[in-house]
């Protein structure tokens, strides 16, 4: 399921990049910091990215889920520190569904 979550996510990521002028979001890979100490993306940024990510999950895998909830935000490592925790995140609510 990864190695279709991840290009999801690889074309938001691009897409904010281009939005934000980020160029080093324009090839992103698993280790791409997305939020925290080393992250590209402020909290604005964040939630906006979020919501690409989750549109493009419905209108692409047919499945809707929610990213930034309460369960995301109390675990003790962030599901939003990178494109691959990000991605084994939602792989987690997508066979849950």
């Amino acid at each position: 399921m990864k190695e279709k979550i991840l290009p999801i996510i690889y074309a938001a990521l691009k897409d904010a990049g281009e939005e934000l002028g980020k160029p080093e979001l324009s090839r992103p890979g698993p280790e791409t910091h997305l939020y925290g100490r080393s992250g590209l993306l402020d909290s604005l940024a964040l939630v906006n990215l979020l919501a690409d990510i989750e549109q493009r999950v419905a209108d692409d895998l047919g499945k809707a889920i929610t990213l930034a909830d309460e369960r995301a935000m109390s675990q003790k490592r962030s599901p939003f520190a990178t494109a691959g925790t990000l991605a084994d995140y939602i792989e987690i609510l997508l066979s849950e569904s």
